[in-house]
């Protein structure tokens, strides 16, 4: 996504929607820290205009209560997100408990926003989801593809 270290919701939503056109019906999504709250706002926001299988928030914070980092560039979720449930398919937020950017009560806020998601939370992930292989969200999406 266009200027990670500057990041402007407006400016990744253009860029974003660049790529709907490419994609299929029944895809899954997968957007981790600052990507997974940018489809947590896209997703509650607007109407998705095609059908997605599964949705995947990696490490994605909830709002501004970040310790080493401001949540800034129009990346606030609105108070209703229940469009998410609607537009994701399966929706599986996943975090861990060593993660030092996006700690574990960010999971509780969006458990109460959204109810039918499926909230995972590892002991460990290397902090913040740094590891070189995921094979948990291998199975999980593998699994997705199997019941579709």
């Amino acid at each position: 996504m266009p200027l990670r270290e500057n990041a402007k919701y407006n400016e990744w939503k253009i860029h974003f929607e660049r790529y709907i056109p490419y994609l299929r019906n029944n895809s899954i999504l997968i957007g981790c820290s600052l990507g997974g709250i940018f489809l947590a706002k896209y997703l509650s926001e607007t109407k998705f205009p095609k059908r997605i299988l599964s949705t995947y928030l990696i490490g994605a914070p909830f709002d501004n209560i970040l310790e080493h980092e401001e949540l800034l560039g129009g990346f606030k979720l609105k108070q209703d997100l229940s469009l998410i449930e609607k537009n994701s398919g399966k929706l599986t937020l996943l975090f861990s408990e060593d993660d030092e950017v996006v700690s574990v009560s960010h999971a509780k806020k969006y458990k109460t926003k959204l109810p039918h998601a499926e909230i995972i939370i590892y002991k460990n992930k290397n902090g913040h989801f740094k590891v070189s292989q995921f094979p948990e969200i291998v199975e999980m999406i593998k699994r997705d593809i199997r019941k579709r």
